[in-house]
């Protein structure tokens, strides 16, 4: 079996903690789109299957751009789809593959040394509201310092590309505002984490837009989405 196309982040692999992000080329894995949901559910079996010496849980979240983070222990065996909405999620124990569905958002992959990993999709909303933070106080009240963390921001629309208007810029930045400009999720979400004392931060290189070859950009009118997963392997 081939294995889904991706980009993969390198940054935790000496702690037995695999992720990445599915591209283009891997084909959207939203259940809504336009596609043959056949199709779609034939792309989650085949990474179920690639995971499957690392993980036999999988679970997947109804996202709505909000700051709720699950918290995952275990308990079942293939592909849970979470009932509860949320826009984040933690798995509290090894072999649980957590994934978030994006296309201009940005994944936020967090990772212990201990195998506790964290995911986020983290929108204009979810970053004004600061969602990051709320996961790294839920993983502080699992006894992981702030500075004990390492954190990857995954592809995501960039600066360059991402013009919101000033209503949204005055929320992001908590600056006034009285035209549109362009604003840098990530770099807004590493002030976040650095503010909580996350020391360990690195930002993929890839736009969402500017590498539209690449990825689903929702800013560029694909209703199309990659995943973005990580999973510390374990039983």
């Amino acid at each position: 079996m081939d294995a889904v196309p991706k980009e993969i982040i390198p940054d935790f692999e000496s702690w037995g903690i695999s992720a990445f992000t599915t591209t283009r080329e891997a084909g959207t894995f939203s259940l809504s789109s336009t596609e043959p949901v056949s199709e779609v559910m034939g792309r989650w079996s085949s990474l179920q299957r690639e995971l499957w010496e690392r993980a036999r849980r999988l679970v997947s979240i109804r996202q709505v751009h909000g700051t709720r983070v699950l918290v995952h222990t275990g308990g079942w065996e293939g592909w849970l789809r979470a009932g509860e909405e949320a826009d984040g999620h933690i798995a509290a124990e090894k072999g649980i593959a957590l994934a978030v569905g994006i296309a201009d958002c940005v994944p936020v992959f967090i990772a212990h040394p201990s195998g506790i990993v964290a995911l986020l999709h983290s929108g204009w909303r979810g970053t004004g509201a600061r969602i990051t933070t709320e996961a790294i106080a839920a993983l502080a009240r699992y006894g992981l310092a702030p500075d004990e963390l390492a954190m990857h921001l995954g592809p995501a629309i960039c600066g360059r590309c991402y013009e919101v208007s000033a209503d949204v810029r005055e929320q992001l930045t908590g600056q006034p505002a009285t035209r549109p400009g362009n604003v840098d999720l990530r770099s807004l979400i590493a002030e976040h984490a650095t503010e909580m004392g996350v020391q360990k931060i690195t930002v993929s290189s890839s736009c969402t837009r500017c590498d539209n070859d690449r990825f689903f950009s929702h800013r560029a009118g694909d209703a199309g989405r990659q995943i973005a997963v990580i999973v510390a392997a374990g039983a």
